[in-house]
């Protein structure tokens, strides 16, 4: 089954899709992702999309869906090197992408991740939510 690599870098996962994505690897990416956060206890996900020229609907869904699911376990999400056509794509979809954050490149995007863990409150409850 073909899968996309997710990188652990530090406290980040860094996943760069560089084949088209069809709906079966999305789901995969989706599964792969929420297993890897929680096994790093990673604080932040950053997606390089810089490869796609087309995202879809569903596409476009699954990525805010990554984005709710990371949110939900304690990490930020954060989507990068979106080509014009693709943005113009998902606005003219109506898909907001609620909970994504984006950044023009790799290098900004990590800026970016990094500045929301840092400013994240210290001592916080257990990222589970256990007592």
């Amino acid at each position: 089954m073909e899968r996309i690599p997710i990188l652990q870098m530090g406290e980040f996962l860094l996943v760069t899709i560089q084949v088209d994505m069809h709906d079966r690897l999305a789901i995969t990416l989706q599964d792969d992702l929420t297993n890897r956060i929680v096994q790093a206890q990673a604080h932040g996900v950053l997606i390089d999309i810089s490869a796609l020229e087309i995202v879809d609907s569903f596409i476009g869904r699954i990525l805010g869906n990554i984005a709710k699911m990371s949110q939900v376990l304690d990490a930020q999400t954060v989507v990068v090197g979106m080509q014009p056509a693709v943005a113009i794509t998902l606005v003219e979809l109506g898909l907001s992408l609620t909970g994504v954050r984006t950044a023009l490149n790799v290098d900004k995007g990590m800026a970016l991740l990094q500045a929301s863990v840092e400013s994240a409150p210290s001592g916080s409850a257990d990222r589970y939510g256990s007592d």
